[in-house]
Protein backbone atom coordinates (compact mmCIF):
# COMPACT_ATOMS: atom_id res chain seq x y z
CA UNK A 1 0.00 0.00 0.00
CA UNK A 2 0.73 3.50 -1.13
CA UNK A 3 0.08 6.14 1.73
CA UNK A 4 0.50 9.71 0.91
CA UNK A 5 2.02 11.55 4.11
CA UNK A 6 2.99 15.31 4.24
CA UNK A 7 4.10 17.25 7.62
CA UNK A 8 4.79 20.98 9.10
CA UNK A 9 8.37 21.85 9.59
CA UNK A 10 9.62 21.75 13.02
CA UNK A 11 10.40 25.90 13.71
CA UNK A 12 13.67 25.72 15.42
CA UNK A 13 15.69 28.63 16.03
CA UNK A 14 18.58 27.47 13.70
CA UNK A 15 16.73 26.53 10.90
CA UNK A 16 16.49 28.56 7.40
CA UNK A 17 13.57 30.27 6.61
CA UNK A 18 13.77 29.60 3.21
CA UNK A 19 15.78 26.64 1.85
CA UNK A 20 13.30 23.74 2.83
CA UNK A 21 10.21 25.75 1.04
CA UNK A 22 12.47 26.26 -2.20
CA UNK A 23 13.54 22.71 -2.45
CA UNK A 24 9.63 21.00 -2.07
CA UNK A 25 8.19 24.02 -3.75
CA UNK A 26 6.34 24.88 -1.14
CA UNK A 27 5.10 28.06 0.86
CA UNK A 28 7.68 29.67 2.73
CA UNK A 29 6.09 29.70 6.30
CA UNK A 30 7.83 33.57 7.45
CA UNK A 31 9.87 31.70 10.13
CA UNK A 32 12.67 29.22 10.81
CA UNK A 33 11.93 25.99 8.95
CA UNK A 34 14.44 23.83 10.68
CA UNK A 35 13.32 20.16 9.94
CA UNK A 36 10.83 18.26 7.81
CA UNK A 37 10.14 15.11 9.95
CA UNK A 38 8.51 12.37 7.53
CA UNK A 39 8.10 9.23 9.61
CA UNK A 40 5.89 8.04 12.66
CA UNK A 41 7.68 9.78 15.63
CA UNK A 42 5.51 10.58 18.62
CA UNK A 43 7.05 13.52 18.88
CA UNK A 44 5.66 15.00 15.65
CA UNK A 45 4.37 12.57 13.42
CA UNK A 46 3.41 12.55 9.67
CA UNK A 47 -0.13 13.02 8.78
CA UNK A 48 -2.02 11.44 5.72
CA UNK A 49 -2.89 13.47 2.91
CA UNK A 50 -5.97 13.00 0.35
CA UNK A 51 -4.01 10.62 -1.73
CA UNK A 52 -4.99 8.36 0.18
CA UNK A 53 -8.84 9.01 0.90
CA UNK A 54 -9.42 6.37 2.94
CA UNK A 55 -7.03 7.47 5.87
CA UNK A 56 -6.77 10.96 5.07
CA UNK A 57 -6.03 13.54 7.85
CA UNK A 58 -5.04 10.39 10.48
CA UNK A 59 -1.44 10.33 12.40
CA UNK A 60 1.13 8.01 10.49
CA UNK A 61 1.88 6.73 14.17
CA UNK A 62 -1.97 5.89 14.66
CA UNK A 63 -2.15 3.92 11.43
CA UNK A 64 0.81 2.12 12.23
CA UNK A 65 -0.46 0.98 15.45
CA UNK A 66 -3.54 0.16 13.85
CA UNK A 67 -2.53 -2.32 11.78
CA UNK A 68 1.50 -3.18 13.20
CA UNK A 69 2.23 -6.38 10.82
CA UNK A 70 0.79 -4.99 7.58
CA UNK A 71 2.35 -1.72 7.85
CA UNK A 72 5.35 -2.20 9.80
CA UNK A 73 6.13 -5.78 8.92
CA UNK A 74 6.07 -8.97 11.12
CA UNK A 75 8.09 -8.85 14.08
CA UNK A 76 7.98 -4.75 14.33
CA UNK A 77 5.27 -2.74 16.69
CA UNK A 78 7.30 0.73 15.43
CA UNK A 79 8.44 2.69 12.33
CA UNK A 80 12.63 1.71 13.43
CA UNK A 81 13.71 4.97 11.58
CA UNK A 82 12.73 8.82 10.91
CA UNK A 83 13.53 10.45 7.36
CA UNK A 84 14.22 14.36 7.99
CA UNK A 85 15.19 17.22 5.32
CA UNK A 86 16.87 19.46 7.37
CA UNK A 87 17.93 23.26 6.98
CA UNK A 88 20.38 24.64 8.99
CA UNK A 89 21.20 28.34 8.83
CA UNK A 90 22.92 28.66 12.51
CA UNK A 91 24.93 25.88 14.47
CA UNK A 92 23.59 23.11 16.33
CA UNK A 93 24.59 22.02 19.71
CA UNK A 94 27.64 19.81 19.91
CA UNK A 95 26.06 16.54 20.38
CA UNK A 96 26.79 12.43 21.13
CA UNK A 97 24.58 9.19 20.83
CA UNK A 98 24.32 6.50 23.45
CA UNK A 99 24.92 2.91 21.73
CA UNK A 100 22.38 0.50 22.78
CA UNK A 101 23.08 -1.00 25.98
CA UNK A 102 23.64 2.89 27.06
CA UNK A 103 20.67 3.86 25.92
CA UNK A 104 18.77 0.86 27.57
CA UNK A 105 20.79 1.23 31.19
CA UNK A 106 20.38 5.17 30.76
CA UNK A 107 16.68 5.12 30.20
CA UNK A 108 16.33 2.50 33.04
CA UNK A 109 18.07 4.26 35.23
CA UNK A 110 16.18 7.89 34.98
CA UNK A 111 12.97 5.96 34.79
CA UNK A 112 14.12 4.37 38.34
CA UNK A 113 14.84 7.81 39.76
CA UNK A 114 11.77 9.26 38.88
CA UNK A 115 12.72 11.52 36.63
CA UNK A 116 10.25 13.08 34.42
CA UNK A 117 10.31 12.09 30.14
CA UNK A 118 9.62 16.10 29.79
CA UNK A 119 12.36 16.71 32.12
CA UNK A 120 14.94 19.22 31.00
CA UNK A 121 18.07 17.21 32.48
CA UNK A 122 16.49 13.87 31.18
CA UNK A 123 19.49 12.66 29.10
CA UNK A 124 17.50 9.39 27.96
CA UNK A 125 13.92 9.48 26.58
CA UNK A 126 13.84 5.99 25.61
CA UNK A 127 15.97 3.11 25.05
CA UNK A 128 17.03 2.81 21.75
CA UNK A 129 20.43 4.07 20.04
CA UNK A 130 20.22 7.12 17.81
CA UNK A 131 22.74 6.63 14.91
CA UNK A 132 22.40 9.10 12.10
CA UNK A 133 23.22 9.85 8.37
CA UNK A 134 23.26 13.07 6.97
CA UNK A 135 23.43 13.91 2.89
CA UNK A 136 24.27 17.06 1.01
CA UNK A 137 21.71 18.61 -0.99
CA UNK A 138 23.19 22.19 -0.79
CA UNK A 139 26.40 22.80 -2.68
CA UNK A 140 28.12 22.28 1.06
CA UNK A 141 27.15 21.11 4.19
CA UNK A 142 29.21 21.89 7.02
CA UNK A 143 30.08 19.80 10.05
CA UNK A 144 31.91 18.57 13.31
CA UNK A 145 32.67 15.21 13.34
CA UNK A 146 34.87 13.20 15.48
CA UNK A 147 37.90 14.11 17.04
CA UNK A 148 41.00 14.67 15.29
CA UNK A 149 44.49 13.94 15.87
CA UNK A 150 46.05 15.42 18.56
CA UNK A 151 49.06 16.04 16.34
CA UNK A 152 47.43 18.10 14.07
CA UNK A 153 44.91 20.26 16.98
CA UNK A 154 48.61 20.65 17.82
CA UNK A 155 49.55 21.94 14.73
CA UNK A 156 46.40 23.89 14.79
CA UNK A 157 47.10 25.49 17.90
CA UNK A 158 50.79 26.52 16.92
CA UNK A 159 49.69 28.34 14.48
CA UNK A 160 47.23 30.54 16.68
CA UNK A 161 49.39 31.14 18.54
CA UNK A 162 51.45 33.49 16.34
CA UNK A 163 48.87 35.39 16.21
CA UNK A 164 48.43 35.97 20.22
CA UNK A 165 50.42 38.38 22.42
CA UNK A 166 50.57 38.86 25.71
CA UNK A 167 48.30 37.10 28.40
CA UNK A 168 46.67 35.48 25.52
CA UNK A 169 49.63 33.63 24.74
CA UNK A 170 50.04 32.45 27.87
CA UNK A 171 46.93 31.42 27.75
CA UNK A 172 47.19 29.58 24.42
CA UNK A 173 50.54 27.68 25.08
CA UNK A 174 49.02 26.14 28.33
CA UNK A 175 46.73 25.10 26.18
CA UNK A 176 48.77 23.14 23.88
CA UNK A 177 51.21 22.06 26.24
CA UNK A 178 47.68 20.28 28.01
CA UNK A 179 47.44 18.52 24.70
CA UNK A 180 51.47 17.35 25.19
CA UNK A 181 50.77 15.90 28.69
CA UNK A 182 49.33 12.83 27.51
CA UNK A 183 50.14 8.97 28.22
CA UNK A 184 54.09 9.08 26.49
CA UNK A 185 53.02 5.16 25.56
CA UNK A 186 50.61 6.65 23.01
CA UNK A 187 52.96 9.18 21.42
CA UNK A 188 51.37 9.45 17.86
CA UNK A 189 48.06 10.41 19.55
CA UNK A 190 48.38 11.85 23.30
CA UNK A 191 52.02 12.33 23.92
CA UNK A 192 54.12 15.30 22.99
CA UNK A 193 57.37 15.26 19.99
CA UNK A 194 60.00 14.60 22.84
CA UNK A 195 58.49 11.70 23.73
CA UNK A 196 58.76 10.49 20.34
CA UNK A 197 62.44 11.70 20.06
CA UNK A 198 63.02 10.17 23.14
CA UNK A 199 61.01 6.78 22.73
CA UNK A 200 60.77 6.30 19.09
CA UNK A 201 57.73 5.40 17.61
CA UNK A 202 55.20 2.28 19.70
CA UNK A 203 56.48 -0.68 18.61
CA UNK A 204 53.40 -1.92 17.46
CA UNK A 205 53.60 1.33 14.40
CA UNK A 206 49.94 2.21 15.26
CA UNK A 207 49.75 5.71 14.50
CA UNK A 208 46.48 6.18 15.78
CA UNK A 209 46.32 4.62 19.33
CA UNK A 210 43.08 4.76 21.08
CA UNK A 211 43.02 7.81 23.18
CA UNK A 212 41.55 5.99 26.25
CA UNK A 213 42.19 4.95 29.49
CA UNK A 214 44.74 6.18 32.10
CA UNK A 215 46.30 9.61 30.48
CA UNK A 216 44.05 10.32 28.08
CA UNK A 217 44.42 13.88 27.68
CA UNK A 218 41.85 14.65 25.48
CA UNK A 219 38.63 13.43 27.82
CA UNK A 220 40.57 15.40 30.57
CA UNK A 221 40.51 18.43 28.42
CA UNK A 222 37.29 18.01 27.10
CA UNK A 223 35.88 17.52 30.63
CA UNK A 224 37.65 20.79 32.08
CA UNK A 225 36.28 22.75 29.61
CA UNK A 226 32.54 21.71 29.90
CA UNK A 227 33.09 21.96 33.94
CA UNK A 228 33.99 25.70 33.35
CA UNK A 229 35.28 28.22 35.17
CA UNK A 230 37.31 31.27 34.97
CA UNK A 231 40.40 29.68 33.35
CA UNK A 232 38.17 28.32 30.41
CA UNK A 233 36.50 31.35 30.18
CA UNK A 234 39.85 33.18 29.62
CA UNK A 235 40.82 30.19 27.11
CA UNK A 236 38.17 30.69 25.27
CA UNK A 237 38.23 34.74 24.86
CA UNK A 238 41.66 34.16 23.57
CA UNK A 239 41.15 32.18 21.13
CA UNK A 240 38.09 34.00 19.83
CA UNK A 241 40.30 36.98 19.37
CA UNK A 242 43.26 35.49 17.82
CA UNK A 243 41.41 33.46 15.55
CA UNK A 244 40.24 35.77 13.15
CA UNK A 245 43.92 37.17 13.37
CA UNK A 246 45.50 34.16 11.75
CA UNK A 247 46.45 34.28 8.01
CA UNK A 248 43.59 33.46 5.40
CA UNK A 249 46.42 31.22 3.62
CA UNK A 250 46.40 29.09 6.87
CA UNK A 251 46.13 25.15 6.58
CA UNK A 252 43.42 25.33 9.01
CA UNK A 253 41.36 28.95 8.15
CA UNK A 254 38.41 26.64 7.92
CA UNK A 255 38.72 25.90 11.73
CA UNK A 256 39.49 29.21 12.63
CA UNK A 257 36.59 30.50 10.45
CA UNK A 258 34.28 28.56 12.53
CA UNK A 259 35.62 29.50 15.81
CA UNK A 260 34.25 32.99 14.94
CA UNK A 261 31.19 31.42 13.79
CA UNK A 262 30.20 29.76 16.72
CA UNK A 263 31.12 32.72 18.61
CA UNK A 264 29.02 35.31 17.09
CA UNK A 265 25.85 32.14 18.13
CA UNK A 266 27.15 30.90 21.37
CA UNK A 267 29.16 33.71 23.12
CA UNK A 268 31.66 32.58 25.62
CA UNK A 269 31.02 28.90 25.05
CA UNK A 270 33.57 26.06 25.53
CA UNK A 271 32.30 24.64 22.73
CA UNK A 272 34.40 26.97 20.25
CA UNK A 273 37.26 25.30 21.65
CA UNK A 274 36.27 22.32 21.43
CA UNK A 275 35.53 22.63 17.55
CA UNK A 276 39.42 23.07 17.17
CA UNK A 277 39.76 19.17 18.60
CA UNK A 278 37.67 18.30 15.99
CA UNK A 279 37.68 17.05 12.47
CA UNK A 280 36.22 20.24 10.71
CA UNK A 281 33.99 18.70 7.58
CA UNK A 282 32.34 20.11 4.07
CA UNK A 283 30.59 17.34 2.54
CA UNK A 284 29.85 18.28 -1.41
CA UNK A 285 26.53 17.74 -2.90
CA UNK A 286 25.85 14.12 -2.89
CA UNK A 287 28.24 12.81 -0.08
CA UNK A 288 27.17 11.27 3.14
CA UNK A 289 28.28 11.06 6.70
CA UNK A 290 27.93 8.56 9.22
CA UNK A 291 27.73 9.11 12.65
CA UNK A 292 27.64 5.76 15.05
CA UNK A 293 27.27 6.08 18.53
CA UNK A 294 29.81 7.92 20.47
CA UNK A 295 31.23 10.28 17.63
CA UNK A 296 30.70 13.62 18.69
CA UNK A 297 28.90 15.95 16.61
CA UNK A 298 27.80 19.17 15.09
CA UNK A 299 26.08 20.61 11.93
CA UNK A 300 26.94 23.99 11.42
CA UNK A 301 24.94 25.06 8.32
CA UNK A 302 23.65 23.34 5.01
CA UNK A 303 20.98 21.43 3.26
CA UNK A 304 20.88 17.99 3.58
CA UNK A 305 18.67 14.54 3.73
CA UNK A 306 19.35 13.52 8.11
CA UNK A 307 18.22 9.90 8.20
CA UNK A 308 18.25 8.18 11.79
CA UNK A 309 16.74 5.42 14.18
CA UNK A 310 13.43 6.60 15.62
CA UNK A 311 15.17 8.11 19.37
CA UNK A 312 15.05 10.67 21.27
CA UNK A 313 18.65 10.57 22.99
CA UNK A 314 20.58 13.08 22.94
CA UNK A 315 23.54 13.94 25.17
CA UNK A 316 24.70 18.13 24.43
CA UNK A 317 28.29 18.60 25.03
CA UNK A 318 28.47 22.83 24.17
CA UNK A 319 27.29 25.03 21.97
CA UNK A 320 23.83 24.79 23.48
CA UNK A 321 21.72 26.92 26.06
CA UNK A 322 19.69 23.35 27.14
CA UNK A 323 21.37 20.71 29.54
CA UNK A 324 24.87 19.81 29.14
CA UNK A 325 25.47 16.56 31.93
CA UNK A 326 29.11 16.35 31.61
CA UNK A 327 29.20 12.51 33.47
CA UNK A 328 26.93 11.42 30.82
CA UNK A 329 28.48 12.69 28.16
CA UNK A 330 32.20 11.45 29.22
CA UNK A 331 30.79 7.86 29.70
CA UNK A 332 29.37 7.78 26.02
CA UNK A 333 31.63 10.06 24.12
CA UNK A 334 34.26 8.00 22.11
CA UNK A 335 37.73 10.27 22.90
CA UNK A 336 40.07 8.94 20.18
CA UNK A 337 41.01 10.04 16.48
CA UNK A 338 38.36 9.44 14.38
CA UNK A 339 38.59 9.75 10.74
CA UNK A 340 35.82 11.61 8.98
CA UNK A 341 33.19 9.06 8.54
CA UNK A 342 32.40 9.24 5.23
CA UNK A 343 29.53 6.63 3.63
CA UNK A 344 30.78 5.25 0.37
CA UNK A 345 27.88 4.67 -1.86
CA UNK A 346 27.11 1.89 -4.58
CA UNK A 347 24.83 1.71 -7.42
CA UNK A 348 23.46 -1.61 -8.09
CA UNK A 349 21.50 -0.59 -11.10
CA UNK A 350 21.06 2.08 -13.23
CA UNK A 351 18.86 5.09 -11.88
CA UNK A 352 19.81 3.93 -8.13
CA UNK A 353 22.22 5.36 -5.72
CA UNK A 354 22.67 3.67 -2.22
CA UNK A 355 23.93 4.82 0.47
CA UNK A 356 24.38 2.15 3.68
CA UNK A 357 26.07 2.24 7.05
CA UNK A 358 26.49 0.27 9.30
CA UNK A 359 23.74 -0.99 11.76
CA UNK A 360 20.19 -2.40 10.82
CA UNK A 361 18.47 0.32 11.18
CA UNK A 362 17.82 2.29 7.99
CA UNK A 363 19.57 2.86 4.59
CA UNK A 364 18.95 5.40 1.75
CA UNK A 365 18.85 5.55 -1.63
CA UNK A 366 18.66 7.98 -4.50
CA UNK A 367 16.53 7.13 -7.39
CA UNK A 368 17.04 9.66 -10.46
CA UNK A 369 15.45 8.81 -13.65
CA UNK A 370 14.88 11.26 -16.98
CA UNK A 371 15.75 14.47 -17.58
CA UNK A 372 15.30 15.68 -14.50
CA UNK A 373 17.96 14.17 -13.24
CA UNK A 374 20.38 16.79 -14.37
CA UNK A 375 19.46 18.94 -11.85
CA UNK A 376 20.46 19.41 -8.04
CA UNK A 377 24.33 19.13 -9.16
CA UNK A 378 23.68 15.82 -11.66
CA UNK A 379 25.13 16.46 -15.32
CA UNK A 380 23.48 13.51 -16.77
CA UNK A 381 20.09 12.56 -17.32
CA UNK A 382 18.93 9.20 -15.70
CA UNK A 383 17.63 6.18 -17.53
CA UNK A 384 13.30 6.08 -18.56
CA UNK A 385 12.71 3.58 -15.68
CA UNK A 386 14.39 1.74 -12.58
CA UNK A 387 13.39 -0.29 -9.85
CA UNK A 388 14.31 -1.04 -5.73
CA UNK A 389 13.71 -3.70 -3.88
CA UNK A 390 12.05 -3.50 -0.16
CA UNK A 391 12.90 -5.71 2.71
CA UNK A 392 10.45 -3.09 5.19
CA UNK A 393 8.49 -0.20 5.60
CA UNK A 394 9.87 2.69 3.15
CA UNK A 395 9.24 6.43 2.75
CA UNK A 396 9.45 8.28 -0.46
CA UNK A 397 10.58 11.80 -1.01
CA UNK A 398 10.34 13.35 -4.18
CA UNK A 399 12.28 15.99 -4.97
CA UNK A 400 12.06 17.40 -8.66
CA UNK A 401 10.10 16.31 -11.49
CA UNK A 402 7.47 13.51 -10.86
CA UNK A 403 7.81 10.08 -10.92
CA UNK A 404 5.23 7.45 -10.97
CA UNK A 405 5.71 4.51 -8.67
CA UNK A 406 3.95 0.59 -8.57
CA UNK A 407 4.77 -2.57 -6.18
CA UNK A 408 3.03 -5.39 -6.46
CA UNK A 409 -0.79 -4.33 -5.21
CA UNK A 410 -0.47 -0.56 -5.09
CA UNK A 411 0.50 2.60 -7.31
CA UNK A 412 0.84 6.19 -6.86
CA UNK A 413 2.32 9.46 -8.59
CA UNK A 414 4.06 12.12 -6.60
CA UNK A 415 5.20 14.98 -8.03
CA UNK A 416 8.12 17.50 -6.51
CA UNK A 417 7.49 18.35 -2.82
CA UNK A 418 5.17 15.11 -2.29
CA UNK A 419 5.90 11.96 0.13
CA UNK A 420 5.08 8.48 0.54
CA UNK A 421 5.00 5.86 2.99
CA UNK A 422 5.31 2.55 1.43
CA UNK A 423 3.99 -0.84 3.25
CA UNK A 424 6.97 -3.87 3.45
CA UNK A 425 4.20 -6.10 1.05
CA UNK A 426 4.68 -3.54 -1.77
CA UNK A 427 8.43 -5.88 -2.23
CA UNK A 428 9.71 -4.36 -5.42
CA UNK A 429 8.92 -0.44 -6.41
CA UNK A 430 9.03 0.16 -10.14
CA UNK A 431 9.83 4.05 -10.69
CA UNK A 432 9.07 5.94 -14.22
CA UNK A 433 9.22 9.04 -15.56
CA UNK A 434 11.75 12.04 -14.69
CA UNK A 435 12.90 13.48 -11.21
CA UNK A 436 14.79 12.79 -8.24
CA UNK A 437 13.31 11.21 -5.35
CA UNK A 438 14.89 9.67 -2.12
CA UNK A 439 14.17 6.10 -0.56
CA UNK A 440 14.60 5.50 3.44
CA UNK A 441 13.94 1.97 4.46
CA UNK A 442 15.48 -1.11 5.99
CA UNK A 443 18.36 -2.77 4.92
Amino acid sequence: MFVGITNTPRDYAWGSRTAIADLLGHPASGGPEAELWLGAHPGHPSTVTTATPALAGERLDAVIAGDAPRFVGAGRTRLPFLMKVLAADAPLSLQVHPDPEQAKAGFAKENEEGVPLDAEARNYKDDSAKPELILALSATFEALAGFQHVSTARMLLAELITSTSGEDRDVVSRFGEELSAGNPGEVASTGSSAHVIRDGMPADEDTHPAHSGEGNALAAIVERLLRGGDDVDRLVAAIVEAAPKVSANSSFSREFQTVGELAEAYPGDPGIVISLLMNRVSLQQGQALALEAGTMHAYLSGLGIEVMSASDNVLRGGLTPKHVDVDELLAVATFEAESVPLVTPDSPVPGITVWRPQGDEFVLAQVALGDAAAIHGYTLAGPETTSFALTGPAIVLVLTGGLSISGSSDAIALARGDAAYVTPDEGVLTFAGSGIAYITTTP
